[in-house]
């Protein structure tokens, strides 16, 4: 057996998307890659599943250190169906993306490239989310490549902390101006339901920052040139409320 650490790759994008490709040949100089990722777009699909329908699989390409399957599940699916299916060992790495448009603020809550890594970090293997703030789904990944193999190394050798992960995106830009460590900013999807028709809709809108001067979030990050790496946890429990909830709550 190969002595190279396993990597899992998925996104949301579809197994054809060019952000998925440079990715996996981004991993394959780090370990052995195996590819499930969904048979088209499933943008949005956020942590969906797909308990009512029959999961369906096909090997794509295999090579030495290498395989591709697509499924027509969602990204979830198909991490759940790497780890408890096509895999005989645990990986030592799970990665999603390229992802072609940003998830950072709010839209991570939306993300089914977020959504592959929160189901990799809730069966404890370390994970990470790239994103690329992009409108284009022809893009130059060269200027992220750098921080790409780094963020992948970093925690292929120390690993991240129990039930945390890495979210990073990355600007649309020619050179990174660098990296910032920074948090989750404040903002809204706004202006969201266009009529196009008698009772039809579509869904667009656009984001507004709430808080743009504020310099430690993911977007300020972006909006300035940098790439941006948010640790995020599976525990969504807000403690600064628990005391006040109880007495409020509890009271007589």
């Amino acid at each position: 057996m190969s002595k190279r650490p396993l990597i899992l790759i998925s996104n949301d994008d579809g197994v054809q998307a060019q952000g998925i490709r440079e990715l996996t040949a981004m991993m394959c100089r780090l370990g052995d890659v195996i590819v499930v990722a969904p048979d088209g777009p499933r943008s949005a699909a956020s942590c969906s599943i797909s308990p009512l329908s029959t999961i369906i699989v096909e090997l794509l390409e295999e090579q030495e250190g290498l395989k591709i399957y697509q499924c027509n599940g969602t990204p979830t699916d198909c991490v759940k169906l790497a780890l408890d299916g096509l895999l005989t060992k645990k990986p030592n790495l799970v990665v999603s993306g390229i992802n072609h448009g940003d998830n950072a603020s709010v839209s991570i809550h939306y993300s089914g490239t977020v959504g592959a890594v929160l189901e990799a970090c809730m069966k404890l293997v370390p994970a990470i989310a790239f994103s690329l703030k992009t409108k284009s789904q022809q893009c130059d990944f060269r200027p992220y490549e750098e921080v790409i193999m780094q963020t992948a190394s970093y925690v292929l050798e120390h690993g991240l902390p129990q039930d945390v992960l890495l979210n990073v995106n990355f600007p649309e830009v020619e050179e990174l101006r660098g990296s910032k460590v920074c948090r989750i900013g404040r903002g809204r999807w706004m202006k969201e339901m266009k009529q196009v028709g008698e009772g039809a809709y579509q869904l667009t809108g656009y984001f507004q920052n709430l808080e743009p001067e504020a310099e430690d979030t993911d977007y300020w990050a972006l909006d300035h040139g940098f790439a941006a790496i948010t640790p995020v946890q599976l525990d969504m429990t807000a403690y600064n409320e628990l005391g006040e909830l109880k007495v409020k709550m509890l009271k007589g």
